[in-house]
């Protein structure tokens, strides 16, 4: 058994966090968000166990979790950070272009960082995302500061643990109408 602090564990709190969360908003007919398990190819199963002790990545995933908020579709990466500097290679190539072509059909990707360290979580908007993504891609930082992030989108843990991140969405939702709306 590992330690609370170990590498094994690492993001287990916000996923817990965003089940529980994806728990309630269905429960209240609010959305429908599923959680896409990563494609393995078992490789060694302890039989006498029933336990899968080695496998394999079979392809690479998408986005941690896929569905749709009052009949806007939705995608969106969990990402657990406990510095001030998110490094971009944690977000990866196909994980962007998915996101991207989710975006094309009309539907909204974001990512969700928890910066566990100051017990904080922050929606990415899907722009904000390319914004540091292209600036690593011609030469800029290959990361992130906390600093440089919209403090409008930074959001509280609510009772039970609960991520408010639906009146993010709604943010993220005025800004690309009043975006719109200039164009």
């Amino acid at each position: 058994m590992g330690t609370w602090n170990s590498r094994g564990l690492r993001g287990s709190t916000l996923e817990e966090m965003v089940n529980r969360t994806n728990d309630n908003l269905r429960e209240k007919g609010l959305a429908l968000i599923q959680k896409i398990p990563t494609p393995i190819t078992p490789v060694k199963i302890d039989k006498e166990n029933r336990h899968i002790t080695l496998a394999y990545f079979e392809k690479q995933s998408t986005v941690d979790y896929i569905g749709a908020v009052q009949g806007i579709p939705v995608c969106f990466d969990a990402k657990e950070c406990v510095a001030d500097t998110f490094p971009l290679q944690n977000i990866h190539e196909h994980q962007v272009k998915f996101m991207a072509d989710f975006e094309k059909q009309g539907g909204i990707s974001f990512l969700l960082i928890y910066y566990s360290a100051k017990d904080l979580l922050y929606y990415m908007r899907f722009s904000e995302i390319l914004t540091f993504w292209n600036r690593a891609l011609e030469g800029g930082r290959k990361s992130f500061r906390f600093e440089e992030l919209d403090p409008n989108f930074f959001m509280n843990i609510r009772w039970g643990a609960t991520i408010p991140y639906l009146d993010a969405i709604n943010k993220d939702l005025e800004i690309r109408e009043k975006l719109d709306n200039k164009g």
